[in-house]
């Protein structure tokens, strides 16, 4: 597995496999696993190398970071890192109160949601994750969902930007100088929040879903630039944009968690023309494409099963000859300042 050393502080930093392991299928994503399957998935993660897992509370309402309890349990603190989130709270359902999230988590506990950005949201929720996750530290905090897709509105979302630069920031802030967590950032679906909170803080890391993939690269115009010259390490998630670019355009192929429209099936299907001229898998171009950005440490696709798990191993060790990233560039089908790897 080959990896991907970041030390934008100079402190040591951490490294990275280029393919880490998102945690939100644990939390029964979309269909319920068992315990000894979701054990499963992990294990095989693992002995292939695996060695970056992101997780979070809201992933299943707390059941991914409790199913990564069991797992990394007995594992040598030093041969793994470890993400999670802050910006959500869980509370239990009260009396009658249905909980969050029916029909995008399935078979969770019965828990609700609560937006808190704040110091002491910060510190709550760092300390109910290692209680849930079972261990001693978490090497980074992301900011999650700071995003119009989540909160609605960009009068919304500014509400909430403002709350963390006012309170969460300087937790984070702290925990990162004692030497609690190794760096902090954001996990969101949108680049531009990105991009708002490099330019306001100092941020070390940002995950990103779903906006520098082989079907997107609108971050390549200020983002990315922007963390590449900052040292600001990027770890991409959704790489294949919620599944369209690991299925193809087939009838009922998703994009950003919906139904792709024609417009995005009618591209994907000029993109696997010329992947298929080629004789490369689209999956595989998709995976290896966002490594080809310097700032790129990990590329995070999730794993329900097994089967996905040992699909991505194939994908992050695929071959891509030159000749098809030139091709997709002179068919205006990737950016022609987007950088690839050689």
């Amino acid at each position: 597995m080959k990896t991907r050393h970041w030390d934008r502080l100079g402190h040591g930093g951490l490294t990275f496999t280029e393919l880490g392991f998102g945690t939100a299928p644990l939390g029964n994503l979309y269909r319920a696993i068992g315990e000894e399957e979701a054990d499963a998935v992990l294990s095989r993660a693992w002995d292939l190398g695996v060695r970056y897992f992101d997780t979070a509370p809201l992933y299943g309402l707390g059941l991914a970071e409790t199913r990564m309890n069991r797992f990394l349990r007995g594992k040598p603190r030093g041969d793994y890192v470890l993400s999670t989130k802050i910006g959500r709270l869980l509370r239990r359902c009260e009396a009658g109160e249905e909980r969050d999230c029916i029909g995008k988590f399935f078979d969770v506990p019965a828990r609700k949601e609560v937006y808190d950005y704040s110091y002491d949201g910060v510190m709550r929720s760092l300390e109910a994750s290692l209680e849930r996750l079972g261990v001693d530290r978490i090497d980074i905090l992301f900011a999650h969902d700071l995003d119009i897709f989540n909160h609605g509105s960009q009068q919304a979302l500014d509400a909430k930007l403002d709350e963390l630069m006012n309170g969460g920031y300087r937790a984070l802030v702290e925990l990162r100088e004692q030497g609690v967590i190794a760096a902090f950032g954001a996990g969101v679906n949108e680049w531009q929040p990105c991009q708002w909170m490099a330019e306001r803080g100092d941020f070390d890391l940002f995950l990103l879903a779903g906006r520098y993939t082989l079907l997107e690269q609108e971050a390549l115009e200020s983002f990315l630039p922007l963390a590449a010259e900052r040292g600001i390490g990027i770890i991409i998630g959704g790489p294949y944009n919620s599944g369209i670019l690991a299925t193809g355009p087939k009838p009922g192929a998703f994009y950003n968690y919906d139904p792709a429209p024609q417009d995005i099936l009618d591209r994907v299907a000029r993109i696997e023309a010329v992947c298929d001229r080629h004789k490369v898998r689209m999956v595989d171009a998709a995976f290896q494409f966002p490594l080809g950005h310097p700032a790129v440490v990990s590329v995070i696709p999730g794993g329900q099963g097994v089967a996905e798990v040992e699909a991505n191993l194939k994908a992050a060790t695929a071959k891509i000859p030159a000749a098809l990233w030139a091709e997709l560039k002179s068919e205006g089908l990737m950016r022609a300042d987007a950088p690839v790897a050689h």
